[in-house]
């Protein structure tokens, strides 16, 4: 699968979050996330796991105790069934990939 940057395609996840799906295979899936300043994503937990990248900003992110002051550069891998959250303290961009893939991310 390929596929070309776009800037169509991006949904509301929860107030100041939204994210699209860039590509997926069998295993994998990746997505961008776009943050505003200010949003909270909820602590939550799924049974995926999550690995990250942030290209751009600044997050405060929460898993299970461990609490991240992440900037442009960090990376982190969420095991699946961790609870976890983040604080949105600048405008940033992430880039995370689930495995195994999340159904409900595909269009």
């Amino acid at each position: 699968m390929f596929e070309k940057n776009s800037d169509d395609g991006y949904r509301q996840v929860v107030d100041g979050i939204r994210q699209k799906t860039l590509v997926h295979g069998d295993k994998t899936l990746m997505v961008e996330f776009r943050l505003q300043k200010g949003a909270l994503l909820p602590l939550h937990s799924h049974p995926h796991e999550q690995t990250g990248y942030l290209i751009k900003g600044h997050i405060r992110l929460t898993i299970g105790s461990d609490i991240h002051d992440v900037e442009p550069g960090d990376s982190w891998c969420i095991p699946g069934n961790a609870k976890h959250s983040a604080e949105i303290m600048v405008d940033s961009i992430a880039v995370e990939v689930f495995s195994p893939v999340r159904e409900e991310y595909l269009s």
